[in-house]
């Protein structure tokens, strides 16, 4: 089946944000985001190009800041802007002509399913949403990343994240930082899985333009972002794909969110944190599709959902 897709850009504040539309057939949508500082093609194509042939009209945006998306200064990640790009995608995917705005559904991984937890927890007229491998708790995160650091290596990230906050105050460029790297080296994410990234997002070089680094004052932020807290405010049905040896964002706190969320549903999957693009894609891949179908397709009725339990799908 052949892939169509069409570049399209939606307002976000005062700038643009560029997204791929896939249309659909089934009158559903997806909504979908890379993680930090990825970008559209090398965060959601694989994914997006099954859900569009299973169907489902997909937009996949850039944030602000980053990609074919316009917003100065470049490489930044801002939470509450990034948060504000989701909602303007939300009211952007409810005109499409073919989709029903009632069958909106949104996927993010790490970072992204952060925000889609967010999100979803302040929007109730979402239909589902998906949760993988999400940045749940920021300083849990942060604290278990220090553990594979080198101190001087620590010392040297401050820094430039210090020199970074204040060429913004000045105006200045952004002082980047590669987003992933091995212990010892300045980067946003130096944790055992973290060197998957490359591999995993682009295993053939097919994404040049995709720039792997960021403003590293945006490491900062989220290190402070606890969008896990929610989880008990989300009353669409939530599906939490959780790594079970995921050593960057972590496999507890998705787990807490799945206990939490009113209408979750769990899948654990084997491998670090870039396995649902790795060895355990196509586990992933189907149980989204088979969540998909049966919350935007045929819901069930309400009464049918077991209120305040994690179904846990699969267990590996």
């Amino acid at each position: 089946m052949s892939i169509e897709r069409k570049k399209r850009r939606f307002t976000s504040g005062s700038d643009e944000c560029a997204a791929w539309h896939y249309p659909g057939t089934n009158g559903a949508c997806v909504i979908m985001a890379g993680a930090i500082a990825v970008t559209k093609e090398p965060g959601t194509d694989r994914f997006a190009e099954r859900f569009h042939q299973a169907g489902f009209t997909v937009l996949a945006f850039d944030y602000r800041h980053l990609g074919e998306s316009s917003g100065m200064p470049r490489q930044v990640v801002r939470v509450r802007e990034q948060l504000d790009d989701w909602r303007a995608a939300i009211e952007f995917a409810s005109a499409l002509t073919e989709v029903d705005p009632a069958k909106l559904a949104l996927w993010g991984h790490s970072l992204s399913g952060g925000h889609v937890l967010n999100i979803a927890a302040h929007h109730p007229g979402l239909a589902a949403a998906i949760a993988q491998s999400p940045h749940a708790d920021g300083p849990a995160i942060s604290r278990n990343a220090s553990r594979y650091q080198k101190p001087l290596a620590l010392l040297r990230f401050t820094g430039r994240a210090l020199l970074d906050i204040a060429a913004g105050l000045v105006g200045s460029p952004p002082v980047l930082i590669p987003l992933v790297g091995d212990p010892g080296t300045v980067a946003a994410l130096t944790t055992p899985d973290a060197p998957d990234m490359p591999h995993a997002l682009d295993p053939d070089g097919r994404y040049p333009t995709w720039q792997q680094s960021v403003a590293a004052r945006s490491a900062l932020r989220t290190a402070l972002y606890r969008p896990g807290r929610h989880a008990s405010h989300i009353h669409c049905p939530l599906l939490v794909i959780a790594c079970n040896q995921d050593q960057s964002a972590l496999t507890a706190p998705a787990l807490r969110v799945a206990a939490q969320a009113p209408r979750s549903e769990l899948v654990r999957v084997p491998g670090g944190h870039y396995a649902t693009y790795l060895e355990s894609h196509e586990e992933t891949v189907e149980a989204e599709l088979s969540f998909l179908h049966r919350h935007l397709l045929a819901p069930r009725p309400i009464g049918d959902v077991m209120s305040g339990q994690s179904k846990e799908a699969t267990q590996s």
